[in-house]
């Protein structure tokens, strides 16, 4: 069952991220202060895939009124290549199409061989007519990469 994330997800939802090989935790933006000020913020697009109680996939969905984006996109590894991703994937695109957003991104690293395999099965496309920059402002935002 896909649906809407809420702030007592949190503590199964980041269980879920670190059992994720290769996925980025920030100790500020993914505390569970951090999450709740992004579900506030973009209330009732942030999806979990719930199977008998148990969490096993999450999305962060939001939008800044003009464009969507996906983050932290993951399914457990032991419920994978059953459709769950593509269905909460479809649960976050229809629920942006209904707040007016009409193109979405997201960002998966170069080496996240499995993520870049599964956006290019379900038809997303790869940008390479531009370049992506960060600023850090908040220096104790410290990426965790899980193994």
């Amino acid at each position: 069952m896909i649906r809407a994330m809420k702030i007592e997800d949190y503590d199964q939802v980041y269980a879920l991220w670190l059992t994720i090989s290769g996925f980025a935790i920030r100790s500020v933006d993914d505390s569970k202060e951090g999450v709740a000020r992004f579900l506030q913020r973009n209330p009732g697009i942030s999806v979990v895939a719930e199977e008998d109680g148990k969490i096993v996939g999450a999305i962060l969905c939001g939008h800044d009124g003009r464009r969507g984006c996906l983050y932290h996109v993951c399914v457990d590894p032991a419920y994978r290549r059953r459709g769950i991703g593509k269905d909460m994937v479809v649960h976050c695109m229809n629920a942006l199409h209904k707040e007016g957003i009409n193109k979405v991104s997201l960002i998966a690293f170069t080496q996240n061989d499995i993520g870049n395999a599964f956006w290019k099965e379900i038809g997303w496309t790869k940008r390479e007519d531009l370049n992506y920059y960060d600023f850090v402002l908040n220096k104790n935002n410290i990426i965790r990469f899980n193994r």
